[in-house]
């Protein structure tokens, strides 16, 4: 019995250790972006002695942060939409419907999550300034408006649909069309959360590829003025730590939301033999 309670007990510590690792540095920087000009900003302090808002209105003061934030509020919403419109109809089709090379499709989308973005930056940059979108944030949406892993995701949620369910309204006389809007994604509902989450944290964190196909300030996303911001107030911590915490909140507030259907859609889009 004693040896049980040990368990128990090492096994709380094991969860608070990783608790504090991975909310730790977080909650440090969200004390860093309120404390005040006459505190320490290296010391792991998480209750400030001299709290203040300022830090966050300084931000905004000075670098456009919230047109940042709304740049890459609608390149994110964007391809939310296109990722759970495109690739539920690319699952479904990969999933359901009969067609020859079927399964090597599958296999290219998968393949395709193994090729590294740096791998194919380039191209797609010329493919950009060959149609004239360079600088526009168009040419941010497009590389990731339908993703791979979406569609494989959505594939698989489509696969544990019961045949039986689809042969009955094939025989009520439903076309493809209607047995996808009225059979198949509302019985997916939480794989699209899922793939709605995916698509949205992908392009609101998204740098690399923003930095490249962007040039003009007034149409910069959020994490390419946060790296603007922190070159501009490299001595001013509690800045560049104010920017951070206005870019991560929305995604915790938007996983907090959706966490229920989130956790029910992981298990529709498992990886199935």
């Amino acid at each position: 019995m004693k040896r049980a309670h040990v368990y128990l007990a090492l096994r709380y510590l094991g969860l608070l250790a990783v608790l504090a690792i991975s909310i730790g540095p977080f909650l440090w920087q969200f004390a860093t972006s309120i404390k005040g000009p006459n505190e320490d900003v290296f010391v792991p302090d998480f209750i400030p002695d001299d709290p203040t808002f300022g830090n966050y209105a300084a931000v905004a003061d000075v670098v456009p942060v919230w047109n940042f934030a709304l740049n890459s509020l609608g390149v994110a919403s964007v391809n939310v939409i296109t990722n759970c419109l495109g690739a539920a109809m690319a699952g479904y089709a990969l999933a359901r419907l009969k067609f020859r090379g079927r399964r090597f499709a599958a296999v290219v989308f998968a393949s395709s999550i193994l090729v590294p973005f740096e791998a194919i930056m380039i191209s797609l940059f010329l493919v950009m300034r060959g149609f004239g979108l360079t600088n526009t944030l168009t040419a941010v949406v497009l590389p990731g408006a339908i993703a791979a892993l979406n569609v494989l995701l959505l594939r698989n949620a489509f696969l544990a649909l019961p045949a039986e369910v689809e042969e009955a309204a094939i025989i009520d006389g439903a076309n493809a069309w209607q047995r996808f809007t009225r059979l198949a994604l509302p019985s997916v509902k939480g794989t699209l959360v899922v793939v709605a989450l995916f698509s949205f944290m992908f392009s609101w964190d998204d740098f690399l590829w923003p930095l490249i196909v962007l040039s003009d300030q007034e149409k910069y996303t959020l994490t390419i003025g946060l790296a603007y911001l922190q070159g501009t107030f490299v001595q001013n911590q509690r800045l560049v730590a104010a920017g951070t915490i206005i870019a991560v909140v929305p995604l915790i507030l938007l996983f907090l939301l959706l966490q229920k259907h989130f956790f029910r859609g992981v298990g529709e889009g498992a990886i199935k033999g």
